[in-house]
């Protein structure tokens, strides 16, 4: 239970930063569509961060897992210089990966604008190009933190991060906007002028997180101690014989998670929304996928402790079992938080200014298909700690081919529920696939009818509530609670033997 309990505690931690984050990205949403009402004015955004993300796998190469695994067979203070050498080979390697990939991209944003269908915005790919490789060659000194358990210092740098991202944004985005379009404060428009350019706009959204990230050099510089630039091939050989399978499905999973975004604008026949341009929709969508991000806070807190917890397991007998038991929580988790969402779409409409909320019927359909991707992501520790990553390179594949084929079949006819869709099911494929053959290869004890009754049951009360309809807000959100609290209760009643040892703690623990 120990395990058990180290394993929560750094989920816990780890989730601080992560529900920050997420929750900024959510708050951030009302200010970006109320500050550009017209989502076409957003689409370029949507697509740069898409690609953002697909830069970031194949420029981190898989590494960073590379580094969990070899770091994890050098544990103690006595073997402190040989984790220091692979921090310092696996950084060197992604470090001129970066500088290579952004240079040329720098060099050539003016052909990739008009490529993209953004001739005027050339900058905005530079700051992106800027911003990938600085995520890049951060994302393994994060690493270095996690593996040497130094969460609070992981935490506090993401949290100052976001708070300096926040403050940027409403700085360009609110307070510089507004008074250039002279909204308030004459007297201050000089300044603003000099910061804010109107044919910047939504760029300001990328400018941003540039420099909020760059801060991340001087927040973390003690975690660049001992780095020495080293690529010497026989050593980079390992490291990265054992990344590229996990890249191909990091990078698979990715363009499964972003194709969606990247092939509506394309696919999406003229005229499919009266009144709306394909720049429209792809806004739209790209804003309401921001408010399926609460399934990804329960994926990326556990993600943060996992790796570094599981791979340090990887010889203990005990740990199939006690995967399945964090696999059952982490459903009963996301499930959780999927009906709380699904059932008062409503109340979380409101973050979005009016033009966007048409879209908001995908958000149940996408917050189910991330949770099918977290629990792909929980199984999927068996092709990692049996050195069997090719399998995982498999699955995602197959589930990126599934992505492919649905959104070129259902875009035309479904519109941007057709990426939903696509996005659903493919989830689903892949984490069936990786089930069945991790039953194979690394047996694991999981309560696969525990997870199927809470999904079905989430998924029942959400359909069924869909058909009673109150537009009176003060009286549709205490009715969607009182659902909510009946399926906690329904959860608590299922898993008393569990939760009521707990229970018991808690009551004792004020008097001992």
């Amino acid at each position: 239970m120990s395990a058990f309990k180290k394993l929560a505690s750094d989920t816990a931690l780890y989730g601080i930063s992560t529900i920050a984050a997420r929750s900024v990205n959510f708050l951030l949403a009302p200010i970006q569509t109320y500050a550009f009402k017209q989502p076409a004015s957003l689409a370029s955004n949507v697509t740069l961060y898409a690609w953002i993300g697909v830069l970031l796998t194949i420029y981190t190469l898989g590494l960073e897992t590379a580094f969990f695994r070899f770091a994890a067979r050098n544990k103690g203070a006595e073997n402190e210089a040989e984790r220091v050498q692979v921090f310092s080979r696996t950084l060197s390697i992604v470090a001129t990966i970066s500088a290579v990939a952004t240079a040329l991209i720098l060099v050539f944003s003016v052909p990739l604008a008009q490529a993209m269908g953004y001739p005027d915005e050339v900058l905005f790919i530079q700051w992106a190009a800027l911003l990938v490789g600085i995520d890049a060659i951060m994302a393994i000194p994060f690493a270095r933190l996690r593996v040497e358990g130094r969460a609070k210092q992981f935490v506090i740098a993401k949290l100052i991060n976001i708070g300096l991202n926040v403050l940027l944004n409403v700085f360009f985005v609110i307070l510089c906007k507004d008074i250039t379009e002279g909204d308030y404060l004459p007297q201050l428009q000089p300044l603003a002028n000099f910061f804010y350019r109107p044919s910047i706009g939504p760029g300001y959204i990328l400018l941003a997180n540039l420099l909020a990230n760059a801060l991340y050099f001087l927040i973390l510089r003690n975690a660049f101690r001992g780095f020495r630039f080293t690529l010497a091939w026989p050593e980079a050989k390992t490291l990265v014989t054992y990344a590229f399978p996990i890249m191909l499905t990091g990078l698979a999973a990715v363009l499964n998670n972003l194709t969606d975004r990247l092939f509506l604008r394309e696919f999406l026949p003229d005229g499919f929304y009266p009144g709306q341009t394909a720049e429209d929709a792809l806004g739209i969508y790209g804003q309401c996928f921001k408010l399926s991000v609460f399934i990804s806070l329960a994926i990326q807190s556990f993600k943060f402790a996992a790796e570094p917890f599981f791979f340090g397991k990887a010889e203990d007998k005990n740990a199939p079992d006690l995967l399945a038991r964090v696999t059952k929580w982490f459903v009963i988790v996301c499930v959780a938080l999927w009906v709380a969402v699904s059932l008062n779409m409503d109340l979380a409409g409101l973050v979005l200014s009016k033009k966007y909320r048409v879209g908001l019927g995908v958000v149940p359909l996408l917050m189910l298909g991330n949770l099918f991707l977290g629990v792909y992501y929980n199984i999927s520790f068996w092709f990692k700690l049996s050195d069997k990553t090719k399998y995982g390179t498999l699955i995602t594949v197959v589930g990126l081919a599934v992505t492919f084929l649905l959104n070129w079949l259902l875009i035309p006819q479904l519109g941007y529920m057709g990426c939903a869709w696509a996005f659903l099911i493919s989830s689903f494929v892949m984490m069936a696939l990786c089930y069945v053959l991790g039953e194979k290869h690394y047996p694991v004890p999981y309560n696969v009818a525990s997870a199927v009754g809470y999904v079905a049951g989430g998924g029942l009360l959400i359909y069924l509530a869909s058909f009673i309809q109150i537009r009176n807000l003060w009286l549709s959100v205490p009715y969607h609670l009182a659902l909510f609290g009946l399926f906690l209760s329904c959860v608590v009643a299922v898993e008393w033997d569990t939760i009521r040892p707990l229970v018991r703690r808690a009551k004792k623990s004020p008097t001992s």
